[in-house]
């Protein structure tokens, strides 16, 4: 069946947003700035409800870019953008301290363009700093305005508790895909328990799924997945083996790779939401139009057993930033 809009932040949304840190970042190469803006004027042409940024994105970058768009389509958009992980130097540093966090949201504002930002969420748990502190800092961006709701990123069941017990947390962003299970280990069902949406970025697994890596050694040498263990010349052999049937089962079922992808994950819940990122147009079409689709339950199960944590070869994460995750991970 299609899927119809879902709940977020006080908002009824279509389940498939638009992430937009590879219009900055990441995935190489990137968008010009003038096609960046001509793909997200595109996405809001088509019916694209929400979009999500975060300071991290391009130092800057992403939100200065919506920024462009945003001065004509804001109330055309949910906004969401994220704080807590900052660049110093070759090092990325959480920190999600009060006094940090209610500057980010100031920063956000100024950058966006904006006077208020829909979704602001904590883009990973800072272990220094009580969830109830950092938490009790957006509130407080809250009741001056300056936000609409709380969201976290990447963290744990438990620390969603924790936090839910100061206020009602949103959202919850985490990675979630056929070959990245985590959320299926506590944070899927704790969601599900507090009233809180949940949004899976990398939801056609870094482009894998979605025909957008044929040779990881051909990457150019900046991109993000160069260092990803599930890409390199250890694992994506044995990776590439299941993508090859999941494109056949695609093919078999007459959609695209990176829909049935979507497909999969947002009938993993009514309370599951996707915000898969492009640099491309044909591929923005190509997400959304998902949305018409009917795609059987023998199909979906057919492609849950064939990539799933089991299967796929290499963690998700490289070792030294699989340290800062807070999500539940496998052994």
């Amino acid at each position: 069946m299609p899927f119809t809009s879902r709940s977020i932040a006080g908002k009824q949304l279509k389940p498939i947003g638009l992430g937009c840190m590879s219009l900055s970042q990441a995935y190489l190469p990137l968008p010009s700035e003038d096609d960046g803006v001509k793909l997200l004027n595109r996405a809001i042409d088509l019916g694209y409800d929400h979009l999500d940024t975060a300071r991290l994105y391009g130092l800057g970058h992403n939100e200065a870019l919506l920024s462009r768009v945003l001065k004509t389509r804001r109330d055309e958009v949910l906004l969401a953008s994220k704080c807590g992980i900052n660049v110093d130097g070759p090092s990325r540093v959480i920190d999600c301290k009060p006094e940090t966090v209610k500057k980010a949201v100031d920063t956000s504002l100024s950058t966006l363009g904006v006077d208020y930002i829909d979704l602001y969420y904590l883009h990973r748990r800072d272990f220094n700093v009580p969830i109830e502190d950092s938490v009790g800092a957006l509130v407080d961006m809250q009741a001056a305005g300056k936000i609409g709701a709380i969201g976290l990123s990447e963290m744990s069941a438990d620390t969603l508790r924790q936090a839910a017990s100061v206020t009602q947390i949103a959202a919850m962003q985490t990675e979630y895909s056929l070959w990245t299970r985590n959320p299926e280990l506590g944070v899927l069902e704790t969601c599900k328990q507090t009233g809180t949406a949940f949004v899976a970025f990398s939801p056609v697994a870094r482009g894998a799924l979605a025909r957008a890596v044929s040779n990881p050694a051909k990457l150019l040498e900046k991109d993000l997945r160069k260092n990803h263990p599930r890409f390199t010349e250890e694992h994506w052999p044995k990776n590439q083996k299941l993508i090859t049937a999941f494109e056949a089962l695609a093919e078999e079922t007459g959609v695209k790779p990176a829909q049935l992808s979507l497909y999969w994950v947002l009938s993993q819940g009514e309370h599951v939401h996707a915000i898969p990122g492009t640099g491309s147009i044909p591929h923005l079409e190509e997400n959304f139009a998902t949305l018409e689709l009917s795609v059987s339950d023998d199909i979906l199960g057919k492609a849950g057993k064939l990539i799933n944590q089991g299967t796929v070869s290499g963690h998700r994460y490289p070792e030294a930033m699989r340290k800062t995750i807070d999500t539940e991970d496998y052994i």
